[in-house]
């Protein structure tokens, strides 16, 4: 973990002083572009759950927008890369705001298991998914309805990316051929066909993943521009999940599906993409 996230020590001492800078070479931060409403009101919070994750006084569990963070031990796995990292990050941020913050919930404002879908900001108005995104602690995720601030978030992120930070060091995309479990992941393969019917559109990757764009999305997805990606090299992120468990599914379909949650979840490649490892 410390070879492939050579900010943790750098990030523990900011815990202890209250404060992080990112490596000189990088433009001004990105995570001041995307303000707070005015007027928010501030929250106290009670616990860091992880990287992505808060607690608030009022009992509400606060999931924040944007943002996907390294997981956490639990259920029988290790913490992955760079989860502890991230919780220690984001309890540093909301210890140097003072142990309270603004929520702002989004369009759709709870996620299936009850918590609140919310941007979260510092008591002057900073994105702190932004600011997560920006130092390489997590990966940008876009859920329809809630992206307000995708673009704010994208900017974010691709400074982490071009600075080779955080879970950006020494990166490359999982190889489709190469998923064998559920969960989030950064893929990269060929679509070698796009089929459409009532589940909505299915694009079969070289290796068996399967991208699946569902029927309530599709108005947001260009369905020619799918199309179009016949034959191409793509890089998509998403939540992998394992169809061979599912009672009933035919014998012949693909395992794995990773789900298209927005358009910003998956983009055509010029070229074919350099695989040197595959990400834990």
């Amino acid at each position: 973990m410390e070879s492939r996230f050579g900010l943790s020590r750098l990030i523990e001492k900011a815990s202890l002083v209250g404060a992080f800078l990112l490596p000189a070479f990088l433009p001004l931060p990105a995570w001041a572009d995307c303000p707070a409403p005015p007027a928010t009101p501030l929250a106290k919070v009670v616990n860091v759950v992880d990287g992505d994750t808060l607690r608030l006084v009022d009992g509400r569990s606060v999931r924040l927008i944007g943002l996907n963070t390294p997981e956490l031990a639990g259920k029988g796995r290790t913490d992955e890369p760079g989860a502890v990292v991230a919780r220690r990050r984001l309890q540093a941020l909301v210890d140097q705001a003072g142990g309270a913050v603004a929520v702002v919930p989004g369009r759709q404002p709870r996620d299936h298991y009850g918590r609140t879908l919310a941007h979260v900001y510092t008591p002057d108005g900073r994105s702190l998914e932004a600011r997560l995104l920006e130092e390489g602690l997590g990966y940008q995720v876009v859920v329809l309805p809630n992206d307000a601030l995708s673009d704010c978030h994208a900017r974010a992120e691709q400074r982490a990316r071009q600075a080779g930070i955080g879970v950006w060091r020494a990166f490359s995309p999982r190889p489709a051929a190469s998923v064998d479990r559920g969960g989030f992941a950064v893929v990269a393969g060929t679509v070698l066909s796009v089929q459409r019917n009532r589940g909505g559109v299915w694009m079969n990757l070289d290796g068996g993943l399967v991208l699946h764009v569902a029927k309530a999305n599709e108005e947001s997805f260009d369905l020619g521009a799918l199309q179009a990606m016949r034959g191409q090299p793509v890089e998509a992120r998403g939540w992998v999940t394992d169809r061979g468990r599912r009672s009933g599914e035919a014998a012949n379909r693909a395992r794995w599906v990773l789900r298209l949650t927005a358009p910003a979840m998956l983009q055509a490649l010029s070229s074919a993409p350099k695989v040197v490892g595959v990400n834990p």
